[in-house]
């Protein structure tokens, strides 16, 4: 049975997917699951956002497949670990949670690199040209030290 990691953002077009395509590629596939969601229901069905499938793209990985979905109660039980883009997301998630476990397996992505900081990663859709570039690169920097992580804790 792999281990599987959630990734959460607003709208699961943006951040979401281009964190799920980058640590599905540092992760043993036999052994890890990556899926993604969006706190919203916008985009269920939905590609991911043009410019998230580019600079993913680019950096030779295809979220061109990935479907939006929306974050549901079930996801505590199905996930072994939940990563949320910023602090929004991070209290919707914890309000739907029952219980301290389910609380437990929730944190801000960026909680690897910045302990205890609770940096956002920013939703670049209506930012700077460049802020899928600068995503990009947050979350592959993070999603190294997860991926070492996980890969250590569950040989």
């Amino acid at each position: 049975m792999p281990i599987k990691i959630l990734m959460v953002c607003l709208g699961n077009i943006c951040r979401s997917p281009l964190a799920q395509g980058i640590l599905a590629s540092k992760l043993p596939k036999d052994k890890f699951l990556v899926d993604s969601a969006g706190t919203g229901a916008w985009h269920v069905g939905h590609s991911p956002d043009e410019r998230s499938i580019t600079v993913a793209k680019k950096n030779q990985i295809n979220i061109s497949e990935q479907r939006g979905r929306q974050f549901s109660t079930s996801d505590f039980d199905t996930f072994d670990y939940i990563y949320v883009m910023d602090s929004n997301n991070y209290s919707d998630v914890l309000d739907l949670a029952k219980n301290q476990d389910q609380k437990d397996k929730v944190q801000m992505i960026l909680n690897d690199l910045f302990p205890n900081e609770n940096v956002d990663v920013p939703d670049p859709y209506f930012g700077l040209p460049n802020g899928f570039e600068i995503v990009y690169n947050m979350l592959d920097e993070v999603c190294d030290v997860i991926s070492e992580k996980l890969i250590q804790k569950h040989q």
